[in-house]
């Protein structure tokens, strides 16, 4: 007992980082508490739309170069990754976005996955030393609805983030036009997510003009995060990249950083593999903070990721399973609730408003009543100029099996007509 009281007393003065206390649940942390206490319709087979965790199987090719890679367990990883890596990325990146040259030793990096880079990566553009008015914070804006990483990576950065609400009648877009002089004068950096996440929808020419237009006139940094690029439904029109647009615009990488990973392009997000492109004099900065992060992809893993990079097949395998699945589940559930087909990526965007519920009910409710999980719209957004561009909205997941999305949107159905 007095040590236990002793222990309190210590843990009471412990000394960490205020600023963590300004970072909000994570959405299933919130979709748990949702849950509490509901008992999951018994008659139901559980069937989770609510995480976007890719279920289609991981190529063989990966397995084959892991296999073949184990002996690399024996050494230590370098954070700029192997030079085949490397290469691999850049030639990836030429074919993909038809760019004219990508220097394999500046222009790219390896990173554990994009959502650790995506954070790291705020650490190290922000200066909070750096505004023209002492007293305010930096900013860093980001779209709204949105990853909550970015939120997270800002508060502990130093800065204030600042949320662009998205809007439906511009293709869910974000006007830009709304935010003031002095908020674009105090920002460092700009997350933008293009495939969106969770709308799909995606960034055009006049789109990324508009933004380079805003870096170049207020000195920002652009991070690109483009981790669904590789998951879309025309052959013919792949999304555009933030690199690859700037190319066609005829500028450099000047202030752009692009992130991608292997997580959704090849089932394989175990792995945590991915990558950032674009400006070289924020990729070496970058890469000196992740050298003392400690932050290193395994040497398996590097030689399973050149295996993944250096193959499509497998990827446009993976395309057709979704164009086959929202194909059938998109035009079900357009019956009952107002959704469209994405631009790209694996989530549906559905307004919940006809039936009479909104999105955290629905989401309580249907997973009560039919076993199906579905993530409340308001748990990806914040409250911002007087509006939450999620709420009354749900993300729905196509990550699982062709018949299992079927039937989960088969239930969906069910319960909207039980209202």
């Amino acid at each position: 007992m007095a040590a236990r009281r002793r222990a309190r007393r210590r843990h009471k003065g412990l000394l960490v980082n205020p600023r963590l206390n300004l970072l909000q649940p994570y959405p299933f942390e919130k979709l748990r508490a949702l849950f509490d206490g509901v008992p999951p319709s018994p008659a139901h087979a559980p069937i989770s739309f609510g995480i976007g965790e890719p279920k289609h199987p991981t190529p063989a090719l990966v397995h084959e170069a892991v296999r073949a890679s184990l002996e690399g367990l024996a050494s230590y990883p370098a954070t700029a990754g192997t030079p085949p890596l490397r290469h691999a990325i850049a030639a990836w990146l030429q074919r993909r976005y038809g760019l004219p040259a990508v220097d394999p030793a500046t222009d790219v990096l390896p990173v554990v996955g994009s959502r650790e880079a995506l954070f790291a990566f705020a650490q190290t553009v922000i200066d909070p030393s750096r505004t023209s008015d002492a007293s305010q914070p930096p900013v860093v804006l980001c779209p709204n609805p949105f990853y909550q990483i970015y939120e997270g990576a800002a508060l502990l950065a130093g800065a204030q983030p600042y949320y662009v609400n998205s809007d439906p009648a511009r293709h869910y877009a974000c006007d830009y036009g709304t935010v003031p002089h002095d908020v674009w004068a105090r920002t460092q950096l700009l997350y933008v997510c293009s495939p969106g996440n969770p709308t799909g929808a995606v960034l055009g020419l006049d789109d990324w003009r508009e933004i380079f237009a805003l870096s170049e006139r207020f000195g920002f940094t652009i991070a690109s995060d483009e981790c669904y690029s590789e998951i879309y439904f025309d052959e013919r029109n792949p999304p555009l990249g933030a690199l690859q647009a700037a190319h066609a615009l005829g500028r450099g990488f000047e202030r752009i950083v692009m992130f991608s990973s292997l997580s959704k392009r090849s089932n394989v997000p175990g792995m945590r593999s991915g990558f950032v492109a674009g400006d070289a004099s924020i990729l070496k900065r970058f890469l000196l903070f992740r050298t003392y992060h400690g932050s290193a992809l395994s040497p398996v893993y590097q030689a399973a990721s050149i295996a993944a990079w250096g193959d499509e097949q497998h990827v446009r395998d993976n395309r057709r399973e979704y164009v086959e699945k929202f194909g059938i589940v998109t035009p079900m559930l357009a019956d009952v609730l107002d959704v469209t087909m994405p631009d790209a990526g694996f989530y549906l965007w559905a307004q919940v408003s006809r039936t009479g519920l909104d999105d955290c009910a629905f989401a309580r409710r249907l997973y009560a009543d039919y076993n199906v999980t579905v993530l409340p719209g308001s748990y990806l957004a914040r409250t911002a100029h007087g509006a939450n561009p999620g709420r009354n909205y749900v993300r729905i997941a196509l990550v699982a099996d062709t018949a299992e999305c079927v039937e989960g949107a088969r239930r969906i159905v069910q319960f909207c007509h039980s209202l």
